[in-house]
């Protein structure tokens, strides 16, 4: 079991609970995830957090962005300027499954991001 926690996200993975072993969650609210799905998210927020770094040095101190990423199954946008940045999920999968909608705040959404990417490794 591996568990990772900050004011206002959580990320837990347990390899025996399947078919759902990852835990995330939010202010109020928490979903469970397969392997595929987690992993699936972990490489598109690794790829939109780096266009947002990519644009970092474009953007003017008091200039905000949006930027979103479609990744079947995954919708995701980052909101913020320069140095903070929301993060907000929506799964959409196959018909007949489950679905959700997710987000972080600005000051849960980098520390999430993290430990996401150190749950599975790097991409």
């Amino acid at each position: 079991m591996i568990e990772r926690e900050g004011e206002g996200w959580r990320l837990a993975w347990d390899g025996s609970r399947q078919p759902f072993s990852v835990l995330m969650a939010g202010e109020g609210w928490a979903a469970e995830l397969t392997e595929p799905e987690a992993e699936a998210l972990r490489d598109a927020v690794a790829d939109l957090v780096a266009q947002h770094q990519g644009l970092v040095d474009q953007l003017m101190e008091e200039e905000e962005i949006e930027l979103e990423l479609e990744r079947d199954p995954w919708w995701l946008a980052i909101e913020g300027d320069r140095r903070h940045w929301s993060l907000r999920v929506v799964l959409t999968p196959a018909p007949g499954q489950r679905a959700l909608e997710g987000s972080w705040s600005v000051q849960a959404s980098r520390p999430f991001s993290q430990a996401l990417q150190q749950l599975f490794g790097q991409p």
